[in-house]
């Protein structure tokens, strides 16, 4: 009898199948799974009221017709081309009836399916096990630098000359300011951004550096695993010292998809009014929908991300004293390469 199989064995079967609501779905999967649903988000609605109002036969006889439908026609279209050895594995919430009903049809139209153990808890469980076991060890080296120093660039450049970068800002679809939000692109789950960066850990090389942003406990709404937070706080610090015009310069291509939305842009920067004041607010608010960004982002230099910076680093950092130090005034995409080739070659 084959033993059950678990998350760690996913790497050895052909495809990855989610059989969980598209709903479900979204929140978050497991990386590489494909989609194939038992019951779609409103049938699932259905057989959840059947079940609390009827009880469990009437919700599975209801159920048990609209899950024969469903994967009639995964096996004429999505199933339809795979051949006789195709080995998949399907999961779904908790291992149980929707996953086991799809490894049944699959089993008795010939290929070797397999039910994940525990199913997509089990996956979660995974995560937050990794998260917590791998964050503590991990090579870190933080780059820091006040606001518009290209730390991400930087970061996508060395990744670009073969280094291990971790793109904690990529990963939550926020570039971790008041004004961070990119635009057209919701944030993930937090349980998906769990997994995206578990993912990305699970395939890191443990004997080389890995480089990474200096990041606060939250990029936008999202909240970084606490293991991380600490061990990134006291790993080795690289500082990007860019000058205030190489930075205003690189903040205004960087955010210059904010000037085609002035509105938007004003309403954001009302939410510092408890900061700054309601005269320099209007102010920043007036540059916002005349599209004056220059004006705008040079005060919120010298008024906002400055003194934040200044007054952060030494607190959220303990190796902020033994910090080494790259200094530039180019901030060009071959000021950013080169950056990334000085930060490589620092001990």
């Amino acid at each position: 009898m084959r033993a059950p199989t678990t998350v760690k064995d996913r790497h050895a079967f052909h495809t990855l199948i989610d059989a969980r609501s598209p709903a479900e779905f979204a929140i978050d999967h497991i990386p590489g799974a494909i989609n194939c649903p038992v019951l779609d988000d409103a049938q699932r609605v259905i057989v959840g009221t059947l079940y609390k109002q009827q009880g469990a036969f009437e919700a599975r006889r209801v159920g048990g017709a609209m899950v024969a439908e469903n994967l009639a026609k995964h096996l004429r279209e999505k199933f339809a081309d795979q051949p006789a050895k195709w080995t998949p594995l399907v999961y779904c919430w908790r291992g149980g009836l929707r996953s086991g009903s799809m490894v049944t049809w699959m089993r008795m139209v010939g290929w070797d399916a397999q039910q994940l153990q525990g199913g997509y808890k089990s996956w979660r469980r995974f995560v937050i096990d990794a998260l917590e076991a791998q964050c503590p060890t991990l090579p870190l080296r933080v780059l820091v630098g006040a606001t518009g120093s290209a730390k991400t660039s930087v970061l996508h450049a060395l990744a670009a000359q073969g280094h291990q970068v971790l793109d904690l800002e990529g990963l939550a679809v926020h570039k971790g300011s008041i004004l961070g939000a990119v635009p057209g692109q919701a944030q993930p789950s937090q349980t998906a951004f769990e997994t995206g960066l578990a993912h990305v850990l699970e395939k890191l090389d443990p004997t080389r550096p890995l480089y990474v942003e200096g990041e606060s406990r939250k990029i936008g709404r999202l909240t970084l695993p606490t293991p991380l937070v600490m061990h990134l706080r006291a790993s080795p610090c690289i500082e990007i010292r860019a000058t205030p015009q190489a930075r205003l310069d690189y903040l205004l291509r960087d955010y210059a998809y904010l000037g085609d939305a002035p509105q938007a842009l004003a309403d954001k920067l009302g939410m510092l009014k408890d900061l700054h004041g309601k005269q320099v607010i209007e102010r920043w608010q007036g540059w916002a929908l005349a599209g004056d960004l220059q004006a705008l982002f040079a005060e919120l230099m010298s008024l906002h991300y400055d003194p934040h910076y200044t007054r952060s680093q030494s607190n959220n950092f303990s190796a902020w004293a033994t910090r080494q130090t790259l200094e530039t005034d180019d901030l060009s995409q071959a000021g950013v390469d080169a950056l990334a080739t000085a930060v490589a070659k620092l001990p």
